[in-house]
């Protein structure tokens, strides 16, 4: 596939600030496999981290796209390096979480799950965020957010709270709220990874 013109690029950025329905669909089938190979290849990347770290960089570029200054640059780079940076983010976050997960081993909030299973959940939720990013489900950048925190294993109760804009609560009532939208989007997903499992053959 042949990479798009600077007027290309610079038509679809005005689709997706303009909100053209089918703007974004446009971005992920533009971009999406050809930064998923480049992070594999240049990176190392396994081929989860290298999708999931595209997914968010698109989907954060197409709810916020006057982030990108057309002025500095083509398109593709701007989303190439924000990937690679979320990309190297997960790989430290995730070599700190096993450091963490050695150390403290039973001392997780949600309570530990057997590596086999957490590996099928996670692989689900992979697809199940696909559908929801394609579908536009989300339309909360806050609720996207932490649903990206939770399918990268955040378990803090802290982090979560700040991301969906709770953390001027009380304690109780924080934790509370956390939990709830917590339930939600795992719902959602669960929904979402049924549908795609019961329509494929």
């Amino acid at each position: 596939m042949r990479y798009p013109s600077p007027a290309d690029e610079r038509l679809l950025h005005e689709r997706v600030v303009q909100q053209d329905p089918v703007a974004s669909t446009d971005v992920f089938m533009t971009y999406m496999d050809r930064i998923v190979k480049i992070l594999m290849q240049r990176l190392g990347c396994d081929e989860d981290a290298a999708h999931d770290s595209t997914v968010e960089v698109i989907f954060s570029y197409i709810h916020k796209p006057a982030r990108y200054d057309p002025g500095r640059g083509r398109l593709f780079s701007y989303l190439m390096q924000a990937a690679k940076h979320r990309a190297l983010d997960k790989r430290r976050a995730a070599d700190a979480r096993a450091r963490r997960d050695q150390k403290y081993g039973s001392d997780v909030e949600h309570g530990a799950r057997p590596p086999k299973e957490a590996l099928e959940d996670l692989v689900e939720a992979r697809l199940a965020m696909k559908r929801l990013v394609e579908r536009h489900i989300l339309k909360s950048e806050r609720d996207w957010e932490a649903l990206r925190l939770i399918l990268v294993g955040e378990r803090s109760t802290d982090r979560l709270a700040e991301a969906l804009g709770l953390a001027s609560l009380p304690r109780d009532e924080l934790k509370r709220g956390v939990k709830r939208h917590r339930d939600r989007l795992m719902k959602l997903l669960e929904r979402f990874g049924k549908e795609g499992s019961d329509g494929e053959s």
